[in-house]
């Protein structure tokens, strides 16, 4: 796959950053582009493409590490979670993950895809040789963010649903590929951000 970066940010920030990109988000995606030449070895666009665009939706167009709720610190993160919980807004959540635990650990969402719950955190570090456990911000790093979310998409990890079984030979299933991160949820909007993410991809257009 060629890639020419001047032709890809140009097309990105006028589809999708409202015109002007910061140094920030140009360094995400940076980040985010090795990385995913460096953890695969399948030359397809495509599954490139949703990994920006996962990364897009989940930061809030940040393309950097972000805390559960956008929170500037750990602290925030978990107050904030605690008052969503009591006022009833969290009616999927049955225990109270961002609580600390026994060893002082908050085991809320950090990175560029949101990981959960120590069992999570868990899976992420085996897989992705980061210390996660030891270390849950260490999530908040993005060479760490970039690995957990193109090695946990890559291999399935979020759902059990993998890149491959949304964009295989003769398979591009944009919508149904929220379900490698997040079942249904936003499904549309994200796939709209693929597409867009595709499209400056040169060579590539929006269908896929």
């Amino acid at each position: 796959m060629t890639f020419d970066e001047q032709r890809f940010f140009k097309t990105v920030r006028r589809t999708l950053f409202s015109g002007r990109l910061t140094t920030a988000q140009v360094s995400g995606m940076t980040a985010l582009i090795a990385g995913w030449r460096a953890l695969t070895d399948i030359d397809d666009p495509r599954r490139l493409a949703y990994c920006l665009a996962t990364a897009f939706h989940e930061t809030g167009g940040r393309m950097q590490p972000v805390r559960e709720t956008f929170a500037p610190s750990d602290r925030a993160a978990m107050l904030r979670l605690e008052r969503a919980y009591a006022a009833g807004r969290l009616p999927q959540v049955r225990t109270p993950y961002w609580r600390l635990d026994a060893e002082g650990k908050s085991w809320f969402g950090r990175g560029l895809v949101q990981i959960t719950h120590r069992r999570n955190y868990e899976r992420l570090s085996a897989a992705s040789g980061i210390d996660l456990v030891g270390d849950p911000g260490r999530a908040m790093e993005l060479d760490a963010a970039v690995r957990i979310l193109v090695i946990g998409m890559r291999d399935g990890l979020f759902s059990g649903v993998t890149l491959a079984d949304a964009f295989g030979r003769g398979t591009a299933d944009w919508i149904g590929a929220r379900r490698i991160v997040n079942g249904r949820d936003r499904a549309a909007l994200v796939a709209g951000y693929g597409q867009a993410f595709l499209a400056a991809i040169p060579g590539e257009g929006p269908g896929g």
